[in-house]
């Protein structure tokens, strides 16, 4: 009884200094918690990672991460019985002692992988002493953790060569590919690897490395390790990479603007598409070859429908020359005529003019202020439509002088891009012309708002609960504005797409912004430092890469825009029926054949002059009339749907 009593009082006695000694020395988690960060897209692919302090590529991992075999070649190479030791495998210790005594020095180190994980936090000389703390924190984690936790550790903290730690930063750097899609001859190498990372880098040592891989796959019988004879078969023939694969860095300005609030180690989900991301990239620097000395371009591409970025490029990122560690998306630049769609829609909201209504394009001073057309030419009486496609400067700082620069600028800022004037400088005439500081992004908000029926939503890089929209426009003036724009790029590109330029004075920006059914995209091109670009347009620099930016998007299908944006989607709204000649209010002289001329609508067309049809060819959309002398007329186009147009004309 007496030497029971003594051996639980020493039992106990030994758990409590285990205890004790637990709570005075915890492990050291530091190492495993200072990870880099990882940015995804918005199908969990990897888009840009950022290193841990101190530069190594330390990416957290949990056997989750990785495929089942590698874990099964893990244990099979390195711990057999790690299912179901406590940490620490005496037989493993014995057999290591015995085999240092007849050796005369360590041949294995008997170290379970709990133990290994140990030493990875807190890396030590090889020594007994080490070897004895080693296994008193293998006992720390095996009761803190569990068994997959562990693996965690040591799968985030496995030496892979060079400043690469774990396997998630070793699949990237050795394969370019997440650890989730190795084989199982690259999850041999990376569990080779771990055991002596400099000796069997494969781009130094190749044979070696191949070798230790093959060991590797080669060390228990077929079956073991989750693979099949055949599999490992091929696993042998494959070649190890002959150098290290760049880290992924795709939409680096926004991958670093949300380092800057993460926690080390985080991943983070982005709204952005990794493929689409990645081909916006090489447009734009493919672009930049011909582009002058210090020019940049920033683009854009988001979803209209969840206001959601899919692409974002801010810059030449690493490029000195080209400030190319500036987020110019966010850069306040003036918007030259890119503004004057809003102008109009919201004239056409107010009354004021429609899209069908004359204009003059003719001299006018405002004052002291006397704009002028950018080709200082004069298109006399226009269509308040045609006007806006041609970008006229003089009918649009008409119509703002009608609705009145402070009611432009708090349209503006309700649909989230307040036009950025000079401290104490209130909205005058010149806004109508970009005489305003916006940013890339607030213009790419503003013409979402054109595809979805004038209703004004943030956009957002991160996934969430979709943005509160506002409404600031009447849907069916959305997509008047919006059909008004729908035109074929110059040099040719996808059909369906609204698009608009701007140039800002002395060609210091050049831009182009575009919407279809279902994305709205920006572009920006420009000197960050705003020096000119001499001879720079929206039209010559911006406009092209708007178009092969909506040549990489998918066709948007009819059904894209969802039904509360407009009545009718500002594509069908470009498709209309409608009258191009004569105009409503028109006065033409007697005598002589009129041209009556339609766009838009479903052949066969039916053309009637005061209810009466008159002769015209099927597949045609215009056809003749002579006015049988002076009077008022009403002319009346109609489609195969029953759509009609009207317009009324005096013949005198």
């Amino acid at each position: 009884m007496r030497r029971g009593a003594l051996g639980l009082l020493a039992a106990a006695g030994a758990v409590a200094l285990g205890l004790g000694l637990d709570r005075l020395f915890p492990p050291d988690l530091s190492r495993y918690q200072e990870a880099g960060i990882e940015v995804l897209d918005r199908e969990a692919r990897t888009l840009s990672v950022l290193p841990a302090r101190g530069g190594i590529w330390r990416l957290r991992t949990t056997a989750a991460d990785v495929p089942p075999y590698l874990v099964e070649m893990l244990i099979a190479a390195e711990d057999r019985r790690f299912r179901s030791h406590p940490g620490v495998d005496p037989l493993a210790l014995a057999r290591a002692a015995v085999q240092w005594l007849r050796a005369g020095h360590i041949v294995s180190g008997g170290s379970t992988l709990t133990m290994q994980a140990a030493r990875l936090l807190e890396p030590r000389p090889r020594t007994i002493r080490s070897k004895a703390i080693e296994v008193f924190r293998a006992l720390q984690l095996e009761a803190r953790f569990s068994k997959d936790e562990i693996l965690g550790i040591w799968l985030s903290l496995a030496p892979q060569g060079g400043n690469l730690e774990g396997l998630r930063a070793g699949s990237l750097a050795w394969f370019g590919r997440s650890p989730a899609t190795l084989d199982a001859a690259q999850s041999a190498l990376l569990v080779a690897l771990a055991r002596r990372p400099e000796a069997l880098r494969p781009d130094r040592h190749a044979e070696a490395a191949r070798r230790a891989r093959d060991a590797v796959l080669l060390a228990r019988a077929a079956g073991a390790g989750g693979v099949t004879d055949a599999e490992r078969e091929l696993a042998l023939a494959a070649p190890v990479p002959a150098r290290r694969e760049p880290m992924p860095r795709l939409a680096p300005h926004l991958a670093r603007e949300i380092a800057r609030s993460a926690q080390p180690g985080e991943r983070i989900a982005t709204t952005l598409d990794r493929d689409l991301q990645r081909a916006a990239q090489a447009l734009a620097f493919e672009a930049l070859r011909d582009l002058p000395e210090r020019a940049a371009i920033a683009l854009m591409i988001a979803d209209i429908e969840a206001r959601e970025v899919r692409a974002l490029v801010g810059g030449a990122f690493g490029d000195q020359s080209r400030a190319g560690m500036l987020d110019l998306t966010r850069a306040v630049r003036s918007p030259g005529s890119a503004l004057k769609p809003f102008l109009y829609a919201l004239a056409f909201e107010n009354g004021v003019a429609r899209p069908e209504s004359i204009l003059s394009d003719l001299p006018l001073r405002f004052g002291s202020y006397a704009p002028e057309n950018f080709d200082r030419g004069f298109a006399g009486r226009i269509t308040a439509a045609d006007a806006l496609r041609q970008s006229l400067n003089l009918p649009a700082v008409a119509l703002l002088n009608e609705v009145g620069p402070l009611r432009f600028a708090a349209l503006l800022k309700t649909a989230g891009a307040p036009p950025r004037l000079p401290a104490a400088a209130a909205p005058s005439l010149p806004l109508a012309l970009g005489g305003a500081g916006m940013t890339l992004r607030g213009m790419v908000q503003l013409y979402a708002m054109l595809g979805d029926g004038g209703r004004a939503a943030s956009l957002r890089t991160e996934p969430g609960a979709p943005p509160q929209a506002v409404p600031v426009l009447a849907p069916h003036v959305a997509a008047q504005v919006a059909g008004v724009l729908v035109q074929p790029f110059p040099e040719g590109g996808p059909r369906g797409v609204a698009w608009k330029t701007g140039t800002s004075w002395g060609g210091r920006d050049a831009w182009a912004f575009g919407l279809d059914r279902r994305h709205v995209a920006g572009v920006w091109v420009g000197r960050p430092d705003g020096t000119p670009i001499p001879g720079a347009t929206g039209r010559t620099l911006a406009l092209p890469l708007l178009a092969r930016g909506f040549a990489l998007l998918p066709p948007a299908p009819r059904e894209a825009l969802p039904i509360r944006a407009a009545p009718a989607p500002f594509a069908e709204a470009a498709d209309r029926l409608r009258l191009l000649f004569p105009m409503p209010g028109a006065v033409l002289a007697e005598g002589g054949l009129v041209t009556i001329r339609a766009a838009g609508g479903r052949r066969p067309l039916t053309f009637l002059v005061d209810g009466a049809p008159i002769p015209a060819q099927p597949a045609r959309r215009e056809t003749g009339w002579t006015p049988p002398g002076p009077g008022f007329y009403r002319i009346t186009v109609l489609d195969a749907e029953g759509a009609a147009a009207r317009a009324e004309l005096r013949v005198r």
